[in-house]
């Protein structure tokens, strides 16, 4: 097979890239918006306009095609679940793009194909050429995770490989959408963390500027969510750690920004795994927002 083609769809927008096998040369790469509001099958007709806009500019035509999903394909039932687009959630999503694209399809979670863009193409290569295992982080709105093993994406028995965010943390984070109480998503996301601000300080921030005064050691607040949101990050990651062991973690999403996780955050970790020492890179990503769209190209 000569060429790649990838589609990464998300709440707000469907994105497409065609890539040379070998190379890995962009050969085209297109966006346009989901528009979930419009419904289901929508959808479906968005992502078909999408890879007919990807032929005309390429003069090619997919012999099969990649596609990240937010939420995963039940194995049991095909249908989609764990959706923040929930209209997807219930829909045999994999079965009903095959047959408006008429294409052999391989499908994962977003998360996954970011963990997997980044072990093939992005920072791991550079960083630990060697890594059989990796685990890939975003922490954004909300909070994910991919495993990928010797270059494969592990979907798992049930879908849910690396579904670090719905992991019990701490009851503090309250109720989940999910219907459990203190997952990590409701603990250490970007949401979580001003919510939890407010809570404590009777006012609202954005994440950007509390980040802001913590450095300024201006506002006992601010300090007192970075500093729980280093304390849970660290532990949190420990027991990752502990189950895979892997050989590099990639920290993606807004909150993986904040410089202070790959420090403060480390030392954390340090004190929570079942070890005498640490030495597993914990590093940014690199290929930013063309991580979802390139690792579905990849499956």
């Amino acid at each position: 097979m000569k060429h790649l083609w990838g589609i990464d769809l998300g709440g707000t927008k469907v994105e497409g890239a065609v890539l040379e096998a070998d190379s890995h040369r962009v050969l085209s790469r297109t966006r346009m918006p989901t528009e979930q509001e419009h419904g289901y099958q929508h959808i479906i007709g968005q992502i078909k306009k999408l890879v007919h806009a990807l032929e005309k500019d390429t003069g090619l035509s997919p012999e099969r095609i990649g596609i990240g999903t937010p939420g995963s394909t039940d194995p049991r039932t095909g249908t989609m679940k764990n959706s923040n687009t929930t209209c997807l959630n219930g829909m045999k999503l994999f079965d009903d793009l095959q047959t408006a694209l008429k294409v052999p399809l391989k499908m994962a979670n977003d998360a996954n194909c970011f963990a997997l863009a980044e072990t093939r193409m992005g920072i791991v290569p550079e960083v630990c050429p060697d890594a059989e295992v990796v685990f890939g982080v975003i922490m954004g709105t909300g909070v994910g995770g991919g495993v990928v093993i010797r270059n494969q994406v592990l979907n798992g028995k049930h879908g849910m490989g690396g579904e670090w965010g719905h992991t019990f943390m701490d009851e503090s984070g309250g109720p989940c959408y999910c219907g459990d109480v203190g997952c990590t998503e409701q603990v250490i996301s970007g949401p979580a963390l001003e919510k939890y601000y407010g809570k404590v300080s009777g006012r609202e921030l954005k994440l950007k500027e509390i980040v802001n005064r913590y450095r300024n050691q201006s506002d006992e607040h601010a300090t007192a969510t970075m500093e729980r949101l280093l304390h849970f990050f660290g532990r949190g990651l420990s027991n990752v750690i502990n189950v895979l062991d892997p050989d590099v973690v990639v920290l993606g999403g807004g909150v993986g920004n904040i410089e202070e996780l790959y420090t403060l955050g480390v030392q954390s970790l340090e004190k929570h795994i079942f070890n005498t020492y640490f030495e597993t890179p914990i590093v940014k990503p690199k290929l930013g927002d063309s991580a979802g769209v390139f690792g579905a190209a990849f499956l």
